[in-house]
């Protein structure tokens, strides 16, 4: 595989994918050299370069000052186009405020804790508290039974999330290949999490190339080391991403 090329379609990650993790989602700064890289990207492919993340639409903006990228924030729960057309996810009947409140009160106990409140989700991080992973993901469970089936739970480096149920990155990667700039272009999705490996997926369904960022088992058909490998294969098609030996939906969860 090579890096930046003109017939492609390109789906980026952001947190763990285009810039390396940090204690809280607002501790993350996109550097110049990474704004410009997205920027050549975004014009050398005539526009067909998304975000698929777990941020909100709002938050990545953020990130991205200046820019309208198309994306699918919230895991796919909510989408904005290249023709800058947003929508989201049909909200479940049954609202968050009590999940919410079960959220909020076992952080406040824990102040290590963060609940990212993010409209359509909720997360709990707790990458600066990991001692508290199995009791996060415990009361998660127990917001989401709250709720009922109508909410899922998704599990993250170090962040466990409450979403509606119905939706994920591989369906917003389908949909937005489905549209202008998109349509008829090879693609390629880069992403490092669990969250990510509907979109990879999809992409290996759609006969693209799916590439996971960092060590552990995944459907996606490469692997780059590292936030920094996946910047200099965008940039200048080094390093080389290894090929993953696996079967490819063997670590898709359901």
């Amino acid at each position: 595989m090579t890096g930046r090329d003109t017939r492609l379609a390109y789906f980026l990650d952001i947190d763990g994918t285009l810039v390396d993790l940090a204690d809280t989602p607002a501790g993350v700064k996109l550097k110049p050299a990474l704004l410009d890289l997205v920027d050549a990207l975004y014009q050398s492919s005539g526009g067909a370069v998304a975000l698929i993340t777990g941020r909100s639409i709002a938050d990545a903006d953020r990130l991205f000052p200046g820019r309208r990228l198309p994306i699918a924030g919230q895991h796919g729960h909510e989408r904005r186009t290249a023709d800058g057309v947003v929508s989201s996810h049909r909200v479940p009947s049954r609202p968050l405020d009590p999940a919410r409140r079960i959220l909020t009160t076992f952080a406040a106990r824990h102040p290590a804790l963060l609940v990212e409140d993010k409209g359509l989700t909720l997360a709990l991080h707790y990458r600066r508290a990991p001692h508290l992973a199995g009791l996060s993901h415990r009361v998660m469970d127990r917001a989401q039974a709250a709720l009922g089936d109508e909410y899922c739970v998704h599990h993250g480096k170090r962040v466990v999330e409450l979403a509606p149920a119905g939706r994920n990155k591989g369906q917003a990667i389908r949909a937005f290949m489905r549209e202008a700039p998109f349509r008829g272009k090879p693609l390629v999705f880069i992403g490092d999490d669990v969250t990510d490996e509907h979109g990879f997926a999809m992409v290996n369904d759609l006969g693209g190339e799916s590439i996971k960022v960092g060590p552990g088992p995944t459907a996606a058909r490469w692997r780059l080391a590292s936030v920094s490998a996946v910047l200099s294969w965008l940039e200048r098609g080094e390093p080389t991403p290894r090929r993953c030996q696996h079967t490819a939906r063997s670590f898709v969860s359901k």
